[in-house]
């Protein structure tokens, strides 16, 4: 990837609905080469989609939480399968420090979040748990 892609990916994080000519106009170069760089950004599985973003007020009734998670030993790979299983794991991501993961969990409501945690809990090979529940997102 070059400055061009680094670009062209940042005005897409911004508002992936932006229209290939307005690509174009933006980073000043043809629609040609930006229709060329998305075909060789997305089947290099660099992009790999799309996706609405919503404001948290578009759902009040969902309830967010981050989840810091302790993995046992080398069990990492396990532990990764199965909170993928898990429906109400919304995102994922590797940490470094105290907690080995940080899981962004959604629910439809407090019980539905106590049941999620609960079987996040439950997955073998996690030590322990600290979670925070989302309260407001300022940017």
């Amino acid at each position: 990837m070059d400055e061009l892609d680094h670009k062209l990916i940042g005005l897409l994080r911004q508002n992936a609905r932006l229209s290939v000519a307005d690509l174009a106009h933006k980073l000043k170069v043809s629609r040609g080469t930006v229709t060329n760089r998305l075909r060789k950004l997305e089947d290099s599985q660099m992009v790999v989609g799309y996706t609405v973003r919503l404001r948290p007020e578009a759902e009040p009734e969902r309830i967010r939480a981050w989840t810091s998670i302790e993995v046992e030993g080398n069990r990492m790979r396990e532990v990764i399968a199965n909170l993928l299983g898990e429906p109400g794991v919304a995102s994922l991501h590797d940490t470094n420090g105290r907690w080995d993961l940080l899981a962004e969990l959604e629910a439809g409501s407090m019980a539905g979040l106590s049941k999620v945690l609960e079987r996040v809990r439950l997955i073998n090979g996690i030590r322990g748990t600290e979670t925070s529940i989302h309260l407001a997102t300022y940017r």
